[in-house]
């Protein structure tokens, strides 16, 4: 494989870490700008509402610039969006920071797909995409835990500073090893995107996401308030309890990513989806108590992160059967989903932890996600229905 390659995981490594980090580092900064939980967890839900505009419509607006161009400011703002967290003096410009921040994020994975596949032949594109993801998923085992320790030993501030090196390093690489000519599709225009935003099939896929993934950030959000409030864990054990949950996120990823090969998306995302609610419900009773507490994130680790090869997957496959024009579009407002889903579950987590106890995060979001899994019975039950009527026209 090309070190381009290893330049664009580097970048995702660096992306991964900055939105993910700050469910850890939520205590801290609440503590240290004088704010409540809510409002400390609202930094989550706008990283990743800046995402979800980001991708579709920033990747519309840049789809004619030159790849390496584009690629290169997207680093360039993301920098200067942790720079601006690092210096920020005050809650509000850390708001603007992280919305700066989502903002290249959604574009960068909109977009390092295709290059991450111009720099290889045919039969290795499934191999250098897979790779420049690696970086997320190392970014949750590693990234997330050690900026959190470093938050919580140094301050949070010096978390974005480390990210922002990170992200220098990553551009410099990009700009030395990216050829200057990349192969591009041709770009997707705003009409195209709004064209797939028509197909009810698509839509339901999209709710699928945005409720299933969104359901683990009800409560993932304040995990680490949870862990010291109420299970009793220092700060500093939050970050090995923030490792052992990247880890099974890591393998639940790859398994899911198999169970769906094998039994197919739908099937494999009922079962997900039933075991991650199950899972929700226990953690509200074990929350309590130290080492089960423990043993219950790294199970709902391996299922929080596990839908997400399925319904990427499941949504190709529906846009390659009534989108067939604009299957990366629809594959990239599915990324957007996702972030849709991780704002709207931490801004629910917000309100919950406002006018109810941290202790009721876990269910809610246990309820939230057995809608996905209502919603994901549905999707199936019509699949059928449409490979019925299919054959029976073959007839």
């Amino acid at each position: 494989m090309p070190l381009a390659l290893w330049a664009l995981t580097l970048s995702a490594f660096a992306i991964g870490t900055t939105e993910f980090v700050i469910v850890g580092l939520v205590p801290t900064i609440a503590q240290d700008l004088s704010v409540s939980l809510p409002s400390a967890g609202l930094l989550v839900s706008l990283y990743a509402l800046g995402v979800a505009i980001g991708a579709p419509v920033l990747t519309a607006l840049t789809g004619r610039w030159n790849r390496k161009v584009v690629l290169l400011a997207l680093m360039s703002l993301f920098i200067a969006g942790n720079i601006l967290a690092w210096l920020a003096p005050g809650y509000d410009s850390l708001i603007t920071a992280r919305i700066l921040t989502g903002l290249a994020h959604g574009v960068f994975f909109s977009i390092g797909s295709t290059i991450a596949t111009s720099l290889v032949s045919k039969d290795k594109e499934g191999s250098a995409i897979a790779i420049m993801f690696t970086g997320l998923t190392v970014a949750l085992v590693t990234g997330v835990p050690l900026g959190t320790w470093i938050g919580q030993t140094f301050g949070w501030r010096a978390t974005f500073l480390i990210v922002a090196l990170l992200g220098v390093v990553a551009l410099i690489g990009s700009a030395i090893l990216l050829p200057s000519k990349l192969r591009k599709s041709p770009p997707a225009t705003i009409s195209q995107q709004l064209k797939v935003l028509t197909q009810p099939r698509l839509l339901l896929v999209y709710a699928m996401t945005a409720v299933g993934y969104g359901g683990t950030f009800v409560a993932f959000t304040y995990l680490a308030p949870m862990l010291q409030q109420v299970s009793g864990f220092s700060a500093g054990a939050i970050s090995l309890i923030l490792l052992v949950y990247g880890v099974s996120v890591a393998i639940g990823n790859i398994w899911g990513g198999k169970l769906a090969d094998k039994h197919g998306p739908v099937k494999a995302l009922q079962f997900i989806f039933a075991a991650l609610a199950a899972v929700l419900f226990v953690f509200t009773f074990t929350a309590g108590h130290p080492i089960a507490a423990v043993l219950t994130v790294l199970v709902w680790g391996a299922f929080a992160f596990g839908n997400v090869p399925g319904l990427q997957v499941y949504v190709v496959q529906l846009a390659e059967k009534y989108s067939p024009n604009a299957v990366d579009v629809a594959a990239g407002l599915n990324i957007a989903a996702f972030n849709v889903g991780i704002a709207l579950g931490s801004i629910i987590g917000g309100s919950v932890v406002e006018n109810m106890e941290l202790t009721d995060t876990p269910w809610i979001g246990g309820l939230i996600v057995v809608l996905a899994l209502i919603l994901t019975t549905f999707s199936g039950a019509l699949d059928k229905k449409q490979t019925l009527v299919t054959s029976e026209q073959g007839i």
